[in-house]
């Protein structure tokens, strides 16, 4: 038997040694958010907050707290939905291997979503406010849902199978939403909801929406696949579920998932209104701007609920976990989606889309240029063709030159493997006035900014540096040279500000500079100690805070053609810029109450 509650998920993780139950008095303002996100990084168990403060509802958290508890959560469901995968890859092989497919159709049935009549959902009315208020940052702007399965149908074919289901945030309370009959619904740029609102406002209909939360943990998952458009997110959801997904037919609007939680139905008003502030997966706040408002209708809920929810922050955190898992389930899929393309990593130390790494062959000409990306420039097109993936900013590709070893999971080991061989007179590619991600402040102004891919292949040209040159001079106020990684220069610079960056000027300086051409890549920074610290630091200060075509310069750099390079070493500027949104930084009056609690004698202490 699977799970089709979220009660039923916690009895379960409970039974198994997987969940520790917080019953003291705790507020969902600010306190509930920093034990979860301390318990996740010291690799505790799930928490069940058995007496929030101002509701009668538990919350659960850190339920998907690392990809081996992910996998538990799963363990009766995800190997059928592997093979599947297999038999999407090669269906040849259902008859080659019948014994090791045989429950193949019973997976097949489960995709299919079921119409019902009524649910455990409806069982309970309440208002709005009565929900959990969480909040999970000082500066958000107001209370949030922060594992929300937001649902819509297509109003030209309104049916389970035409759906859409997504995981956009949604804000409960705070700004000027009308108490208890207005939420913010923030989606972004490539997301299927858009396409069905689109169509709604084509036909001059109203846009019925409705937010489900918890039931299954499948639904919390089929909610961030990356599945193609038209694919509805229920049949991924059914079969990693074990069983079909129950949508109660809803003669008022869009169906109804029978064995949520908690549903809040409503319309989409014609007017956004503001939302936000809300502290985002890269690591910084989002800032307030206009998105779409639901005027809420009714909220349900089941006997028993419970209420499931994450949070998110400067990565790694748990929202890691759900690309951990959906890369196990379809990393053998890439390759059917996109010919030569062995593997990609979405980065999530860098907050997934600034960074993407991807493993690519050449095929086409193996007979000559045996140094020069060709056909690999043809994959980074159709990577940055596919979904979500067309929001990476930096996208560096190579080819697995018959190094086995050679992975994009092994980060460091990849970047070595470039920086030997990249030609930074060639294999530079930027796209300018373009689309990136809604959260990444880095560019030029809202959904706007710019690309790179980087492409490189043959053999090393060289040696990596692992030192710093004895008398190395720097220009530019800069100083305190670091090595984060080896060919890798990060050195301090003077605090930026807009219209006066300096990064050029450094580059002319350095012509000349002996010991910093000994570097392959040099990255400016506002602190150079914290930047080569760790990988982790490195990643998300140098791609969350430059936008490539602003941002980059280079020793002895040249155009032609209209194409851009550079002799010496790529220097990019990752300084704060003003323009850039503030980090997040936890309320220190919160953290000095949840000290107190690590230093108890309560068995949640020894994770705090």
């Amino acid at each position: 038997m699977t799970h089709r509650s979220t009660a039923s998920l916690v009895n379960d993780l409970r039974q198994n040694g997987r969940l520790v139950e917080y019953d003291r008095p705790i507020d969902p303002k600010l306190e509930i958010a920093e034990i979860q996100r301390r318990v996740y990084l010291s690799g505790g168990p799930a928490i069940l907050f058995s007496n929030v403060i101002g509701c009668r509802f538990p919350m659960a958290g850190n339920l998907f707290g690392s990809l081996e508890q992910a996998r538990f959560i799963f363990r009766k469901t995800i190997e059928g939905v592997r093979r599947a995968i297999e038999l999407k890859i090669d269906p040849n092989q259902f008859f080659q291997k019948p014994f090791r497919y045989w429950k193949a159709p019973f997976t097949a049935l489960a995709m299919r979503p079921k119409r019902v009549r009524s649910g455990r959902v409806l069982q309970n009315e309440i208002k709005l406010s009565e929900l959990p208020q969480l909040k999970s940052w000082p500066d958000d702007g107001g209370a949030f849902v922060t594992l929300p399965q937001v649902y819509s149908e297509n109003p030209a074919q309104p049916h389970p199978a035409q759906s859409n289901l997504g995981m956009y945030r949604v804000q409960l309370a705070g700004n000027d939403f009308e108490h208890d009959s207005e939420i913010g619904l923030h989606y972004q740029i490539h997301r299927g909801i858009g396409v069905h609102h689109k169509a709604a406002l084509d036909r001059g209909d109203p846009f019925r929406v409705n937010v489900f939360v918890g039931g299954s943990p499948s639904m919390t998952l089929s909610a961030v696949m990356p599945l193609p458009e038209g694919l509805s997110e229920l049949t991924f959801a059914g079969a990693l579920a074990g069983h079909r997904i129950p949508m109660i037919r809803n003669s008022n609007g869009a169906s109804i998932y029978g064995d949520a939680d908690f549903c809040i139905t409503g319309t989409i008003l014609p007017n956004e209104k503001i939302e936000g502030p809300f502290g985002d997966h890269l690591g910084y706040y989002s800032l307030q701007h206009l998105f779409p408002c639901l005027k809420v209708e009714k909220v349900y809920h089941r006997n028993g609920a419970i209420w499931p929810f994450t949070v998110v922050g400067r990565p790694p955190q748990e929202d890691t976990t759900f690309g951990e898992l959906i890369h196990d389930i379809t990393g053998p899929i890439i390759p059917t989606v996109i010919p030569g393309v062995s593997e990609v990593n979405a980065v999530d130390a860098s907050g997934v889309h600034p960074l993407l790494l991807a493993m690519g062959s050449e095929r086409y000409v193996p007979y000559a240029n045996k140094d020069r990306p060709q056909e690999l420039l043809t994959q980074a097109n159709a990577i940055l063709g596919q979904g979500q993936m067309s929001l990476a900013k930096y996208l560096i590709i190579t080819e697995n030159d018959g190094n086995e070893k050679l992975s994009v999971n092994k980060i460091e080991d990849f970047f070595a493997h470039v920086l030997q061989r990249v030609n930074w007179e060639r294999d530079l590619h930027f796209q300018t006035c373009t689309t990136i991600d809604t959260l990444d402040y880095s560019g030029s102004g809202f959904n706007e900014g710019s690309k790179l891919v980087i492409a490189a292949r043959g053999g090393a040209r060289c040696d990596l540096t692992t030192r710093i040159p004895d008398g190395l001079s720097l220009p530019g106020g800069c100083y305190n040279p670091t090595i984060p990684m080896p060919g890798v220069l990060a050195v301090s610079g003077p605090k930026c500000a807009d219209g006066n960056r300096g990064v050029s000027e450094f580059c002319k300086s350095c012509i000349d500079n002996a010991g910093i051409r000994k570097f392959r890549l040099i990255v400016i920074v506002d602190d150079s100690d914290f930047t080569a610290k760790t990988l982790n630091n490195f990643l998300w200060v140098v791609f969350t805070r430059s936008n490539p075509a602003v941002d980059i310069d280079g020793v002895d750099s040249f155009q032609q053609n209209k194409h851009w390079g550079c002799r010496g070493p790529l220097v990019i500027d990752a300084r704060i810029k003003l323009h850039h949104a503030p980090p997040l930084i936890e309320d220190s009056a919160v953290t000095k109450k949840i000290d107190a609690i690590a230093a108890s004698n309560h068995p949640i202490s020894k994770y705090l």
